[in-house]
């Protein structure tokens, strides 16, 4: 417990599934959150558990997609908390099809959200970051970014780009005790991806539990300073993975 104690942390996607889990796990080791997605709801939601719990986190509705958003969501985080130590983009969306039937509506959507919504909250917290000598970026990726699955175009593409963009901003922030980390995910047992996989009649694959997850990102996030992990798989023993096509 308390291995993020006096620690500012924003988490786009809080509202549900990978983002929740990571929230309530970074509240009971003492950080204080705040909570982003479209979804005020789910944010609500979320952050009265935590409070509950006697944790400490606000709510502010943003679309990552939005620049006016971003930017409002880190000046409110700012006045709020002063300083900003932990990023966890985790906001996502899953569409795709075929690629001679996948819409520009369908690809833009993905892309806006999964990688351009990463790119301008990185942005905003590199600049604070830099002012405060330190900082960690986490990115929340996914297997597909190595091994996609058949009609996952834009989400395989938003995945290979946040690889590219995570060791860029690791690049720059190197200088300034920056981190900045790709988390890949296999299979989680989230809302979504239950629902999902009961509306396609599809037999559950192996998963691990979204709370299992947020261990992995309580590891990366409670590194030593001078330390950091920079892409990491994890997935299920008995996923099939490796060999996959």
């Amino acid at each position: 417990m308390n291995k993020l104690s006096g620690k500012t942390t924003i988490i786009t996607g809080a509202g549900s599934g990978i983002g929740k889990a990571i929230a309530i796990a970074f509240a009971q080791e003492g950080s204080n959150l705040i909570l982003a997605s479209r979804n005020t709801e789910r944010l609500d939601n979320t952050r009265d558990q935590i409070k509950k719990s006697g944790g400490n986190a606000i709510v502010v509705p943003t679309d990552v997609s939005k620049e006016s958003d971003v930017i409002n969501l880190f000046k409110t985080s700012t006045q709020e908390f002063d300083k900003i130590d932990i990023l966890i983009n985790n906001s996502g969306v899953m569409e795709g099809g075929s690629l001679e039937n996948l819409s520009l509506k369908t690809w833009n959507n993905v892309i806006n959200v999964n990688l351009t919504g990463v790119f301008l909250c990185s942005r905003e917290a590199f600049k604070i970051m830099k002012s405060q000598g330190n900082g960690r970026i986490i990115n929340i990726g996914s297997i597909s970014a190595q091994m996609p699955r058949i009609n996952s175009l834009p989400y395989s593409t938003s995945k290979h780009g946040i690889v590219g963009l995570t060791k860029c901003i690791a690049l720059e922030g190197r200088d300034y005790n920056i981190s900045a980390s790709t988390l890949h995910p296999g299979n989680v047992r989230t809302e979504t991806r239950s629902e999902r996989d009961k509306k396609n009649n599809m037999d559950l694959e192996p998963m691990m539990s979204t709370e299992e997850f947020a261990e992995i990102a309580i590891t990366v996030a409670s590194l030593p300073p001078h330390m950091t992990m920079l892409e990491s798989i994890v997935l299920p023993i008995n996923q099939k993975y490796v060999g996959r096509g």
